[in-house]
């Protein structure tokens, strides 16, 4: 049986460029489809945070208003109160090896770009997954919590890897606008990773050896498929 180690955000509020301050939270369906899939597989889930503390659902991902259908929120929904036990005590992300782990996951949501993409038990616990040959696993905003993982040069770990990222068309579409703190797939391009996008809202998965990727909400089952798939390949 795969073990799977789902790092989420604990932050629930993200100072924008205006310095205000936005309510933010995980994405609702890309913990809750991915966790579904993996799980469905027979792969073992853990959830880890910082700090351990329980994460926020951002209440745009559950809401029409942030582009969901409510038949899809109730959906969403009844999956997460299924695992509200394990998301009420989550591991600290400071306390987890890679070497306990065949995948690192990480869902998005704006909140990871308010702690996970500057957090430096993520960025050893990156190093150490990216070093073993584990695979290295993000979604949507997530993938900016690949920005934490650093060498001792300054370097960015995964410059020179080919990945997708919620896209700046996405987040001048349908996300913070010029707002936000930082572009994710802007800010990957400045790190030296390389890039690639499908078009707007479109299911979109790169893999690059270890490392998989997808662009947005709409490639969370896709991504988790495309994990269970390169772990059985192992």
């Amino acid at each position: 049986m795969s073990k799977i180690l789902m790092v989420i955000s604990g932050a629930d509020s993200l100072k924008l460029a205006d310095g205000s301050a936005h309510p933010t939270g995980y994405w609702a369906e890309e913990v809750a489809a991915s966790h579904k899939v993996l799980r469905a597989a027979g792969a073992e889930v853990d959830i880890a945070t910082p700090g351990a503390v329980r994460p926020t659902v951002d209440a745009l991902s559950l809401d029409e208003r942030g582009g969901v259908p409510e038949a899809d929120a109730q959906e969403f929904r009844a999956y997460l109160d299924g695992i509200a036990e394990q998301l009420s005590a989550p591991l600290s992300l400071a306390g987890v090896r890679a070497s306990d782990y065949d995948a690192i996951y990480l869902p998005g949501g704006h909140a990871p770009m308010a702690d996970l993409a500057q957090d430096a038990d993520l960025g050893r616990l990156l190093n150490e997954a990216d070093a073993q040959g584990k695979i290295v696993a993000a979604l949507c905003h997530g993938v900016g919590a690949l920005l934490s993982a650093g060498g001792q040069d300054g370097g960015f770990t995964f410059a020179g890897r080919t990945l997708t990222s919620f896209t700046d068309e996405e987040e001048r579409q349908g996300g913070l606008g010029d707002n936000t703190p930082f572009f994710v797939e802007s800010r990957l391009r400045e790190r030296g990773a390389v890039v690639k996008t499908g078009a707007a809202w479109s299911n979109t998965v790169v893999e690059d050896g270890n490392l998989i990727t997808g662009q947005n909400p709409q490639s969370s089952t896709a991504t988790a498929e495309a994990v269970l798939k390169s772990l059985a390949g192992r």
